[in-house]
């Protein structure tokens, strides 16, 4: 009889652990594979033959021919003007002893709270046609055109100090890492600050420096923001094309073989930072290593100069936040104009946002979808890396490249995708048609993060204690009760940190909705890039201020729990009242 009630536990667990699987395989086809084979599809076959038109119409089509090569001499310029301001700022902070860095370093990662379209919101509103720059540069250029921050400067502007989150990231741990024996030997041998620095300190970094140059390449390639705000009708790049090819019928095989092209640049860059990773890092020999000192400069006039780049290098990065949180307080007038008065602040455009349903119901469109989407990744990561932790199969292993397709795509192909597949009825969504309901902008946020949250979690996974597993199966627990109260309650705290980094990203995501959003259901970033428009009435931009210093607060606390250590500190506080409630009783 025990036999039997043991037989029919494990039947009743492999049929559940097929049926997770065959989801995973449906959503897998569905959503990863089926949408990108059906865009090429599309693209190289037209009434059953094979066809190269689409090739020969991006080839005639001069915005088409612009747009890929804005969209090279972009990524090929950022990769110099963001090393540059990034290397710079981590030694400002990290490497040299200049004063106030803990000050700049504050600073210099406000890049890590607002990004996309909200940044570039941001930088337009001070140095577009009535920011605070230009207001200030045309009492010194009375013939300056109010509308000089346009063009392939003004976004290489943007990115050169907008694209430096992985150096703040990465870049600092490289240096505060460093061997300062390493340092201190050559300086007994008689080595200059400058030799130490670019002969032993750059290049004991240079695997991450290389890491990060293709992430900035990559980045500087499939940008869509900067273009759409502030680069005008001369300066557009791949994605804001394939966004316009994309809303004309007779074009879309256009936008649909740009975003392959730049799906396979970005999958050529990707395979070469592998490659870097793969080759690891320069090490020191010593057998202990020295913690890092900073280095003051030695030169009287290199140290002044310094100090006047670091700290205007840290107004740069602030002015957007600063002007934005300032006029969020301002009334329509003063943001019409720029000029701030006594009687120019008020706290109705908060008021607002909490009073009218038209105001508040873009965040609440945004956080209903970001934290679905989060939820759900979460899910589906847990089981995935599971699966191929815990392979019993060998085709269980085929989880994870499958899973991982995403990382290779661009936003735009993978929106493209759905758009172009499920424009139909399709027999594996039980011919239902997705596009134009406000569940494809849901399935599109989840397949972008599931790359990111899986590699985590994995790393999660790969990290556990294998007795403790063993010695609850021993003791007679079923696998799903293991998995829910020993595995669970260990990676907890990595799958919390995944959670609100993913719910805090896509809080204001734009390359996605844009293509995808319903529009009775319109998220955040759609209605603050439409604030930016010569179009938008002053309550729209208005609100656009709020909804960007509210973002940037949900998005210091969700970095502080996730990054920071949060979760760990609210549990401390928690388990100390605990303790301290028993100690009463």
């Amino acid at each position: 009889m025990a036999n039997l009630k043991k037989k029919l536990q494990l039947d009743s667990v492999n049929i559940l652990g097929l049926v997770i699987k065959w989801v995973l395989i449906w959503f897998i086809f569905s959503f990863l594979v089926l949408p990108n084979v059906n865009l090429i599809f599309k693209v190289f076959v037209k009434d059953g033959h094979f066809t190269l038109e689409a090739i020969d119409k991006v080839m005639r089509s001069a915005r088409a021919m612009n747009s890929l090569r804005n969209s090279f001499l972009l990524a090929m310029a950022s990769v110099i003007t963001v090393n540059i301001s990034g290397i710079l700022i981590v030694l400002f902070t990290e490497y040299f002893d200049i004063k106030g860095s803990k000050i700049l370093s504050l600073g210099f990662m406000t890049t890590l709270i607002y990004g996309g379209v909200v940044l570039v919101t941001g930088y337009k509103f001070v140095y577009g046609e009535t920011g605070i720059v230009t207001k200030v540069l045309m009492n010194f250029f009375p013939n300056l055109d109010a509308g000089w921050f346009v063009g392939f400067g003004a976004v290489l502007f943007i990115m050169t100090f907008s694209g430096t989150s992985n150096h703040m990231m990465f870049l600092t741990n490289a240096v505060r890492n460093l061997d300062y024996h390493t340092i201190e030997a050559a300086k007994n041998m008689g080595a200059s600050q400058a030799s130490i620095l670019f002969k032993i300190v750059l290049p004991t970094m240079k695997p991450t420096i290389f890491a990060i140059t293709v992430l900035t390449f990559i980045a500087g390639l499939s940008t869509m923001s900067g273009p759409l705000i502030v680069g005008g009708p001369d300066f557009q790049t791949i994605n804001p094309m394939i966004k316009t090819f994309a809303g004309m019928t007779g074009s879309r095989d256009i936008a649909a073989l740009l975003a392959i092209i730049l799906g396979i640049a970005t999958s050529i860059l990707l395979f070469i930072m592998q490659k870097i990773e793969s080759k690891g890092n320069f090490i020191s020999v010593s057998k202990t290593k020295a913690r890092m000192e900073k280095q003051k400069i030695e030169s009287p006039v290199l140290n002044v100069i310094a100090h006047i780049v670091a700290y205007a290098m840290f107004v740069i990065y602030m002015l957007p936040i600063m002007n934005v949180l300032i006029f969020s307080f301002t009334d329509g007038l003063t943001i019409k104009t720029g000029k701030i008065t006594k009687e120019s602040f008020t706290l109705e455009n908060y008021a607002k946002l909490f009073r009218s349903s038209t105001a508040y119901r873009p965040y609440l469109v945004s956080i209903i979808y970001s934290l679905a989407a989060a939820a759900i990744v979460a899910v589906i990561c847990i089981v995935v890396a599971r699966i191929v932790t815990k392979a019993r199969k060998k085709y269980d292993k085929l989880f994870e490249p499958f899973i991982l397709i995403p990382w290779l795509l661009p936003s735009t192909m993978i929106a493209l995708g759905l758009m172009m597949t499920y424009d139909e009825p399709r027999f594996q969504l039980a011919n239902q048609v997705l596009v134009a309901t406000p569940a494809i902008l849901l399935f599109a946020y989840i397949i972008v993060k599931i790359p990111f949250s899986y590699r985590m979690i994995r790393a999660g996974f790969v990290g556990l204690d294998g007795n403790m597993e063993e010695a609850a199966q021993a003791m007679g627990a079923k696998p799903y009760y293991t998995m829910r109260k020993v595995i669970l309650p260990i990676i907890l705290p990595v799958v919390l940190s995944v959670v609100v980094l993913n719910f805090n990203s896509l809080l204001s995501e734009y390359d996605l909705s844009v293509f995808l959003c319903h529009p009775l259901f319109m998220p955040l970033g759609i209605v603050i890039k439409q604030a930016t428009d010569e179009t938008a009435t002053i309550d729209a931009q208005a609100m656009a201020f709020v909804y960007t210093v509210v973002l940037m607060v949900i998005s210091m606390v969700a970095l502080w729990l996730g990054r920071y250590g949060g979760f760990e500190k609210i549990k401390a506080i928690f388990l100390k009242k605990k303790k301290g409630g028993k100690a009463l009783c």
